[in-house]
């Protein structure tokens, strides 16, 4: 553990709840998608498929897209992962990102991840036929620094459903439709908030560091999707990540969200 934290301060700032402060300092990755009636916020970070090389120009100010891209088979990328996880020679411990078949609770990642150094997980709530907030949450310790992480994720649900509620109670002509996006927005974030409060099965990827033994090892699990191990990885500020969800079994494509889809961002207070 203490060699990974030793890797990550030299190769990035302090990991922290990275993707909580891209959501909220970054407005190009800021995308709230709302669902009339069945409807969420929606932060998603893009990414090319592992068939499609190079994964990053060479230059050192490029960014390394590790994932599955939309649109992209999710056996191929599977497949392609298990080949390179297979072809990894040598004994030196590499960055992989690990998906899971299912979304696990905090309690469960640890042995799933036994025997590997974690650096951070990813998480959703997932909710039926909605496209829930895609969450990168810091994680070196399993799985004390998921529940924290779940923790503060859950406040920041609530004080944003709190806003939407606060949108609501203006006085000053919102348009129906409006009125609605709000309300659903605020469901939606109350849910989340809910979840997150209870520590719940939202897991679904880690990012993790470790020997290629040691990765085979966590990929013959059966919570195990695919290893996808990072050969190229220079700096993890300057990577993205989109494993494939445990629901997408053919394409990689966006959660159902039905009829009467339609993407808003809430006002300023």
């Amino acid at each position: 553990m203490k060699q990974l934290q030793q890797l990550d301060q030299r190769l990035l700032p302090p990991v922290g709840n990275v993707l909580a402060r891209i959501f909220r300092g970054a407005q190009r990755l800021r995308v709230f998608t709302v669902v009339v009636g069945v409807v969420a916020v929606t932060a998603t970070l893009l990414a090319v498929h592992r068939n499609e090389r190079p994964r990053s120009d060479p230059s050192l100010g490029d960014v390394l897209r590790v994932g599955v891209a939309e649109g992209a088979s999710i056996p191929g990328y599977i497949q392609a992962g298990k080949d390179e996880l297979g072809a990894l020679p040598g004994d030196a411990p590499v960055y992989a990102l690990v998906s899971f078949t299912a979304y696990l609770g905090p309690e469960r990642l640890t042995p799933v991840l036994a025997d590997v150094s974690v650096s951070s997980v990813f998480a959703r709530v997932p909710l039926p036929g909605t496209q829930t907030e895609l969450v990168r949450l810091g994680a070196y310790r399993l799985p004390d620094d998921v529940i924290l992480a779940m923790d503060e994720t859950a406040q920041r649900k609530t004080e944003e459903a709190q806003h939407y509620r606060d949108l609501l109670g203006r006085n000053d002509g919102i348009p129906d439709d409006n009125r609605q996006l709000y309300l659903s927005g605020s469901i939606v974030a109350d849910q989340e908030a809910t979840a997150y409060r209870e520590h719940c099965s939202c897991v679904y990827a880690a990012v993790v560091y470790a020997s290629p033994v040691a990765l085979r090892a966590v990929a013959a699990r059966p919570e195990t999707r695919v290893v996808d191990p990072i050969t190229e990885l220079q700096r993890l500020d300057r990577t993205v990540f989109m494993p494939p969800l445990p629901e997408q079994t053919t394409v990689a494509e966006p959660v159902s969200e039905g009829a009467g889809t339609v993407v808003a961002s809430p006002e300023p207070s």
